[in-house]
């Protein structure tokens, strides 16, 4: 998606100079504001180079013009190092390829912008891999990983970056192109820049040699080991980590390496993170590949968020996890119970299962996000965020880390590389106080001066950046941070590149990402955050989980990213223009401005990033109370007349025998009238049933005495269901039936307030939840389960009923709501009909995946014998959205990331969605007929719906 915009000054000279995607947009400025990290500087443009031509224009350009150039990649750093002002140069849209794979030398050569992941997909089928694994490797670009060093979780057994490129192209800061393979006449470099880094350091050998490369991570500051002569006078590696201060980097040359065919992870718990950290030395002794920490505040803030998902740890308060890998599977597991046995901890688990492994690793993975918040319940905020110390002094570190915050009166959660001595921590600093600033200040020089003191790094991975550089001189000698000038003055005198960042340093208080002013919430609740929607928007911290791949995730966040690549289009993207726009800067026209809702319009209100996001930065909510407060008492669009009330008008058009079958299929057939509901002329509209589902075998609430039934259910009759698929009615009671249960109906027709939610219109989803939390109220007082066919009906109940409506009448309806594999799988002694040989292709509804969660559907699956393909991602139909005018192109581009590629590639399976959106767009653009999990248990074993062409 291009954001061209022909305007004078810098964008319009990078046009007329070829930079054909660029622009000085509001709405991408305030995107690009910041990065994951505390800071907050708005830029001028945004560039999205198509080549390398294009890049070095952008440099070029930068230069003759005296504007600040910041390099970019999935921005998901922690220190500041990707946020700038002048022209920000993103090459994660475009210069993105990996150019080709060697498998006989184990390299392969990247265009900066590739994501990390997608570099491991394209060495896999060589068995091959890149080594440096950071926990954001589903999102964050080798440009990105180059520019500070990233290192990961696996860094023991494959090193840092730096250990990992072997040549490099761009240009520097001086204009000059360079090819770090290249060489000059005389077998030196070819540049001059190269030669003069070269001399530098071969004039400072002895202050290098005693400052630099003395534990592996030591990040801070430029590498200049990498310049002496035992390291081979390697530039390309000594660029890696100068965090884009001088150079753009145009191609990497890196080195794959091929992993153990066998990997085991030991878990080992400990009293507390302390007795961790003094065990890491002697785990060491056994030749890990990773060794991370972490304790239970950590464990605590994934609970609070997300429930009871963390899967099963050796007994403790904090646990190191240990991974080995060899080639001999026996000599493998001998080393990991030898190492379980004389390690002295609490409790120790080998585990070799791979989904465990994943379920364990997924835990540490999402740390930044979790962090986020804080042990107190805080927003935390990264700053001193990657410190590392000598692993041997670690624990002795971690202790007096520990008095420095309680004398700060802060919360942290430590986690990270142990086995590197390396740890991350969020502070719950108090930046809404007025002397929050220098409360930051003073605690970043105390810690500097700490881990100093202790033979550390102040950056053990993420580099300096704005968080750190100002410290730089506590850590090193005046003669030191004179050579750090020297190399900045040969490579880039001008001081284009990244200003402010290791040399000339911007004070680490300057520029921060304030929090905002309370902003009360007037429509939903937003319980979480207290009913400040301002703090709702700032839980993103940045961390950018909302770029990653779904394919590669199995998650559903976030299907707009995924169709457009664009980062106004990310959760991220959407959470900075709502932090812009409650804090009244850079977006001035509050609720209805332009730019949040061209951010908006595009998302599919998945609830993906509810339960996705680490920090669960819920967009679906936020859109939600953002339309409302734009059109509250205002003409809507009409979308919210037609598609947001499609319940009642379905009901009101049932009134007249025959006028809804008619009147839908008039419109289906005359294009305009769809243009006149705001319906995209390129969509067909369903088919209504011949009658409204009403069994006459299944009694309601008022017909029966419900003490006196075995076994009753209330089963939801939703707006879907009722008006469009009654088969799936009629299975649900079927199955219910089978497993030993009663079904009941409500009295009268109840409605969950869906499109009234999605289309912003508040007021009246709170009176249509309060009616139906009413009509249901007897059933749910007698402690009857209330079975939702409906994924997205369903969790709204669950969710958003508590957050518009008070009461114990709703707070007891939304905790007796649940789905029908919910029930069935608290069902003693009922057992699923056997489908062995049937081959399924399962799309989790978004709302499902991200409230009420898919394991009981999967685990359901699992004991009928059928063979099961999840699909991760959206359907991209999602309810109205698809249906709108404007979204056909991302509704379909969403289909065809993941559900669409899954139907194509098993044309004879089965197509399971609980969604009637889910099953309407496959119908739609797959010719694909879906069922209900409720008519794949209601069939025969003999099974009837395969293939499920329609």
């Amino acid at each position: 998606m291009l954001h061209v915009t022909k305007s004078s000054g810098l964008t319009a000279d990078l046009i007329a100079i070829g930079v054909r995607d660029v622009t000085d947009a509001t709405a991408v400025r305030a995107a690009y504001s910041t990065d994951a990290s505390l800071y907050r500087v708005v830029p001028d443009a945004v560039a999205f180079p198509a080549s390398t031509e294009e890049l070095h224009a952008c440099a070029a350009l930068a230069a003759e013009r005296g504007v600040p150039l910041t390099m970019r990649g999935a921005g998901t750093s922690i220190a500041g190092n990707a946020v700038g002002s002048g022209l920000v140069v993103d090459t994660s849209r475009h210069l993105n390829r990996v150019l080709s794979v060697d498998p006989e030398a184990g390299t392969a050569v990247v265009q900066p912008g590739v994501v990390q992941a997608d570099l491991q997909s394209a060495a896999a089928p060589y068995g091959l891999r890149f080594g440096p694994d950071p926990s954001t490797s589903s999102r964050c670009t080798i440009g990105g990983m180059i520019g500070n060093n990233a290192c990961g979780s696996r860094s023991l057994g494959y090193g840092r970056t730096s250990d990992n490129v072997l040549a490099l192209r761009g240009v520097f800061g001086t204009g000059t192109p360079f090819d770090t393979a290249a060489r000059a006449a005389d077998g030196g470099p070819a540049t001059a820049e190269e030669r003069a880094l070269v001399e530098l350091a071969a004039g400072e050998l002895a202050l290098i040699r005693t400052r630099f490369g003395r534990f592996a991570r030591q990040v801070s500051g430029y590498a200049m080991e990498r310049l002496l002569p035992e390291h081979g006078r390697d530039v390309a590696s000594f660029l890696v980590g100068s965090e884009g201060t001088l150079a753009v980097l145009s191609e990497a040359t890196v080195r794959l390496v091929r992993p153990p065919a066998h990997r085991v992870l030991v878990a080992l718990g400990f009293p507390d993170i302390v007795g961790a950290a003094d065990a890491t030395p002697a785990v060491l002794g056994f030749d890990p590949v990773a060794c991370e920490g972490m304790d239970r505040r950590l464990v605590n803030i994934l609970r609070a968020q997300r429930g009871d998902v963390v899967p099963p740890l050796p007994r403790g308060e904090a646990w190191l996890f240990v991974e080995l890998a060899d080639d001999d599977a026996g000599a493998l597991r001998k080393r990991a119970d030898r190492l379980a046995a004389e390690i002295d901890c609490l409790e120790a688990t080998v585990v070799t299962d791979a989904a465990a492994m994943a379920a364990l690793w997924g835990v540490r993975a999402d740390g930044a996000g979790l962090a986020g918040r804080s042990p107190a319940g805080l927003p935390a905020y990264a700053g001193w965020e990657d410190a590392a110390v000598p692993p041997e002094g670690l624990g002795a570190y971690l202790r007096e880390f520990d008095e420095l915050t309680d004398s700060y009166g802060l919360t942290t959660s430590p986690y990270g590389h142990f086995g590197e001595g390396c740890v991350h921590v969020r502070l719950d600093l108090p930046l809404q106080r007025a002397d929050g600033p220098q409360v930051l200040a003073d605690f970043m020089a105390a810690a500097a001066d700490l881990v100093v003191a202790h033979g550390g790094s102040l950056s053990g991975e993420h580099g300096d950046g704005r968080a750190r550089s100002e410290l730089l001189p506590r850590m090193f000698s005046p003669e030191v941070i004179r050579m750090f000038g020297e190399v900045k003055r040969i490579c880039d005198p001008d001081v284009r590149l990244n200003p402010g960042v290791l040399v000339e340093p911007n004070a680490l208080n300057a520029d921060l990402r304030f929090p905002t002013p309370p902003s009360r919430s007037l429509g939903l609740a937003f319980a979480a955050d207290g009913g400040d929607f301002a703090q709702a928007v700032h839980r993103c911290t940045g961390v950018g989980k909302c770029r990653a791949d779904t394919s590669a995730s199995g998650g559903v966040m976030c299907p707009s990213f995924q169709a457009t690549r664009d980062e106004l289009h990310s959760t991220r993207g959407r959470a900075r223009l709502l932090q812009e726009m409650v804090n009244g800067t850079l977006v001035e026209e509050g609720w209805r401005s332009p730019e949040v809702h061209e951010a908006l319009d595009l998302c599919l209100s998945c609830k993906g990033c509810a339960s996705d996001c680490p920090t669960g930065t819920d967009m679906a909510s936020m859109k939600a109370e953002v339309l409302y407060r734009s059109y509250r008492g205002r003409v809507r669009p009409r979308t919210h007349y037609t598609l947001g009330r499609l319940p009642s008008l379905l009901r009101l058009g049932r009134r007249i025998p025959g006028a809804l079958a008619a009147g839908l299929r008039l419109a289906d057939a005359v294009g305009p009238l769809k243009r006149l509901a705001g319906v995209d002329p390129r969509r067909s509209l369903p088919r209504p049933a011949p009658r409204a589902w009403a069994p006459d075998d299944v009694p309601t609430l008022d017909a029966v005495d419900l003490g006196s039934l075995d076994h009753p259910v209330l089963l939801l009759p939703d707006t879907f269901t009722t008006q469009f698929a009654p088969e799936v009615g009629d299975a649900a009671v079927a199955v219910l039936r089978d497993a030993g249960y009663t079904p009941v109906l409500p009295t009268d027709p109840v409605c969950c307030g869906l499109t009234l939610i999605s289309t912003g219109q508040l007021d009246a989803a709170r009176s249509t939840l309060a009616s139906t939390a009413r009509a249901l109220a007897p059933a749910v007082e007698a402690g009857v389960p209330v079975v939702g066919l409906e994924p997205s009906c369903t969790a709204v109940l669950r969710h958003e009923l508590p957050e518009l409506v008070t009461g114990d009448r709703a707070a007891g309806l939304s905790a007796a709501t649940t789905t029908l594999a919910g029930l069935l799988a608290r069902t003693p002694g009922w057992t699923p009909p056997r489908l062995d040989g049937v081959e399924v292709v399962a799309q989790p509804h978004c709302h499902q995946h991200a409230i009420l969660g898919w394991q009981p559907d999967a685990d359901l699956l699992a004991a009928t014998g059928a063979e099961v393909r999840p699909v991760g991602g959206c359907c991209g139909l999602a309810g109205n959205f698809g249906m709108e005018q404007g979204h056909y192109e991302v509704s379909t581009a969403v289909f065809g990331h993941d559900l669409g590629p899954a139907l194509a590639d098993r044309p004879d399976a089965v197509f399971l969605a609980d969604g009637f959106s889910c099953r309407t767009q496959a119908a739609d653009l797959a010719g694909r007929r879906g069922v209900h999990l409720a008519q794949l248990l209601a069939s025969p074993r003999n099974h009837p719906l395969q293939p499920s062409r329609r």
